[in-house]
């Protein structure tokens, strides 16, 4: 049969274009194809518009490897993020591999074809599309992109305000002189307050709990200095190193010294405050890194709590009114805007349903090998990047440890690769298990499990992942190597040249 795709990769955001580059790099001679559901490359940095939306990582760590970031700026915001995915595609040349609008619904192996079938719907028109290809890479990180999280308030429909989720945020939404309230304490909430708060009369941050806020420079000074006695490469180079290092440093710490760590971290949250009422307001319950920590850039946050633009309430909610909230404490805030910053909602592969010779293959009831490869799912990656650290970093990791065992498969006329188990090798963790947060907790059920031991075991580590992905044989009793079923000419696998010209015409044709 006629297979369209040697590789078909799901999602043109961050994970996917980086994956198409390195594809394009290192396996020049595979034809690639990328599935995009927007119309727009860029992923969550399209989706999320939210006033102040920025990385919480530095760029030079966040930033792809093979394409250094040369801006000084350490928490780049939204829109220079997602124009550096998209300048890095058409650098590379896999802009052209996309088709825009359309959106995967299943995704079947066929061990007789030795292909996958995906079906896709064309939302524009209700059309569904059929595409096959020999390796499937779904890039589609681990929220729903549809719904963000939000819980069940009483009385939530009597307020007569406006009402926000900033994953879904208007176009227009003037805020000018109004007074918001934001729920929340993650890194959303600590983001939009300083952004709101230069425009609106004032903003309260609404938490049940406290998180760990720290700040960082926005600015790199170290760099600026380096960049006027240095080539831009080997001072991007030496950013990247330090910031990885630096990065791995205060987690080990925080996992080891907690106490010491916290204690740290706060005295640094009273210096930016300058008021040590507001403490009781930074001081988490739990230990450093039992969630991820919040970066706020030059201590913009506090600095608005200081300057009185802005408060901060630890409380809970009782109910909505038609005019705000009142809170457990008797005490009602009134509110024009109400923006629910509550968190994500967890989704594995995007939603996309999974079987294997028709029978279906859960993320939830499965391992990762290497934290790549899916258990006993065949010709299949899926592109999951830190939590501990800069998403990226797993990412360039994992794309290039793909590249290795396409290229090992083509050496050996191989067809097909599928992870195999030990029995009773399962646990009942999550590779994310070592998150506490809400978001991870609600949707444990559908995330991939951990194994006892690696290569079933997701690390978390960027040293112990870069010996296992990029040094480590590609052999391996775990994977099961199959040669092709029947013999089957060049000309049977890959699109025609034609159908790369009418796809690159037609993005959604």
């Amino acid at each position: 049969m006629k297979v369209n795709y040697d590789v078909l990769i799901i999602g043109a955001g961050l994970s996917g274009i980086g994956m198409a580059c390195h594809l394009a790099k290192a396996c020049p001679d595979k034809h690639v194809g990328i599935i995009e559901r927007r119309s727009a490359i860029g992923g969550t940095w399209d989706l999320f518009r939210y006033p102040g939306i920025r990385s919480d990582s530095d760029m030079f760590s966040f930033g792809y490897k093979f394409r250094p970031w040369h801006e000084l700026k350490v928490l780049a915001d939204g829109d220079s993020i997602r124009r550096y995915i998209v300048d890095t595609a058409r650098e590379y040349g896999v802009d052209r591999w996309i088709r825009f609008g359309l959106k995967i619904l299943r995704a079947s192996w066929s061990s007789d074809l030795q292909c996958w079938s995906v079906t896709a719907l064309k939302e524009q028109s209700g059309e569904t599309v059929t595409l096959t290809a020999r390796f499937l890479i779904p890039c589609t990180g681990y929220y729903n992109y549809d719904h963000g999280y939000l819980p069940d308030f009483p009385g939530f429909e009597r307020f007569k305000g406006t009402r926000v989720h900033p994953q879904h945020w208007p176009e227009r939404l003037d805020y000018r002189g109004k007074r918001v309230v934001v729920i929340g304490s993650g890194a959303t909430a600590v983001t939009l307050v300083p952004a709101m708060s230069g425009e609106a009369a004032h903003v309260t941050m609404l938490q049940r709990s406290p998180s760990y806020i720290f700040s960082v420079p926005a600015y790199d000074k170290i760099s600026a200095v380096l960049q006027k006695l240095l080539p831009a490469r080997s001072v991007y180079r030496m950013a990247r190193w330090r910031n990885i290092h630096l990065q791995r440093f205060i987690y080990k710490a925080a996992k080891r010294w907690p106490k010491r760590v916290r204690s740290w971290l706060l005295s640094h949250v009273e210096q930016q405050l300058g008021n040590a009422t507001h403490m009781r307001h930074f001081a988490p319950e739990y230990n450093p890194w039992d969630e991820r920590l919040c970066a706020v850039p030059d201590g913009d946050l506090f600095k608005v709590i200081r300057e009185g633009k802005a408060s901060v309430i630890t409380d809970h909610i009782v109910t909505f009114t038609e005019t705000g909230i009142r809170l457990k404490s008797g005490r009602t805030l009134e509110a024009d805007i109400i923006v629910t910053a509550t968190g994500l909602q967890l989704q594995s592969l995007g939603g996309i349903e999974v079987q294997v010779d028709g029978q279906p293959r859960r993320a939830g009831d499965l391992m990762t090998y290497k934290s790549v490869l899916m258990q006993d799912v065949p010709n299949m990656a899926n592109l999951f990047g830190y939590t501990n650290a800069p998403w990226t970093l797993k990412v360039d990791l994992a794309a290039g440890y793909i590249c290795r065992l396409l290229d090992h498969m083509d050496r050996h006329g191989y067809e097909v690769v599928t992870p195999r188990a030990p029995a009773g090798e399962m646990l009942d963790e999550t590779v994310m298990d070592s998150l506490r947060s809400g978001y991870v907790q609600r949707g444990r059920d559908g995330l991939p499990r951990q194994g006892q031991a690696l290569p079933w075991r997701v690390m978390h580590d960027f040293a112990s992942d870069s010996e296992m992905l990029t040094k480590q044989p590609i052999d391996d009793s775990a994977l099961e190597f199959t040669r092709a079923a029947t013999a089957r000419t060049t000309a049977d696998v890959g699109a025609t040249a034609a159908d790369v010209a009418a796809s690159a015409n037609d993005p959604v044709a």
